[in-house]
């Protein structure tokens, strides 16, 4: 029973639209003989808004809805009426749109910028090898094997006794014959009571975890010393 009410009411509602049609052809045609004098712009207005406070008694009404003039005018009004609200329609998808796309590359924004601020922290390492031997190119020996992480890393070299003074070269190797070279970078060294330091960054974020080798090089001497290293 309801969908029939449906139905009936969908053809009603066609029926009253053609009618409405027909008469709006009839008295563009000139098929109507309108009544008294044609209503001033803002009653057209109005009616063409709808306007609640038009009363359905006025006799503007009757004769709008009969002059051509005025039927054209009424329906030139709402034809740009529902262009206006179209277009703020429009107007208002396209800037939730907007809205929606710029929360989106924020949220994306943050993920990306925490991402990559847990990237590029910055690990603060201590590597004593003071007290360690060193092989000298590839001279055989037992070595204490020295960590890093695999990051951004600020490492400060305790260089072994008897080190040198100056500028070095520190560098992160497949081997130890500086093949398979990962980081480098160079420093210069800092007096701390008995023992010489260097600090300088090196970015292993993208070493596989496993073993590697760690060089020293100091600028008057091109033999590098390399020290086991284990990056985690």
């Amino acid at each position: 029973m309801r969908l029939s009410w449906r139905r009936s009411s969908r053809t009603e509602d066609r029926f009253e639209t053609w009618i409405t049609q027909q008469h709006q052809r009839r008295v563009l045609a000139g098929g109507t003989t309108p009544s008294g004098p044609c209503p001033d712009e803002g009653f057209i207005q109005n009616l063409a808004r709808k306007s609640k406070n038009i009363a359905l008694s006025d006799p503007r009404i009757d004769h709008a809805a009969n002059c051509p003039k005025c039927m054209s005018r009424l329906l030139e009004l709402r034809r740009k009426s529902r262009s206006s609200r179209q277009r703020a329609a429009l107007a208002m998808a396209i800037a939730a749109c907007a809205l929606i796309a710029a929360a989106v590359v924020a949220i994306r924004y943050g993920i990306d910028r925490n991402a990559s601020t847990t990237n590029t922290a910055v690990v603060a390492q201590t590597v004593n090898l003071w007290d360690s031997g060193t092989v000298r190119g590839e001279q055989p020996g037992q070595l204490e094997s020295v960590s890093l992480p695999a990051a951004l890393v600020r490492v400060t070299i305790v260089l072994p006794r008897h080190s040198a003074p100056g500028q070095y070269l520190v560098a992160v190797t497949r081997d130890q014959n500086g093949n398979g070279l990962v980081a480098e970078a160079t420093a210069a060294t800092v007096a701390n009571g008995e023992q010489q330091e260097i600090t300088t960054g090196l970015d292993l974020r993208k070493a596989a975890a496993g073993p590697y080798f760690l060089s020293t090089t100091h600028e008057q001497d091109q033999a590098a010393y390399y020290y086991p290293l284990q990056v985690k």
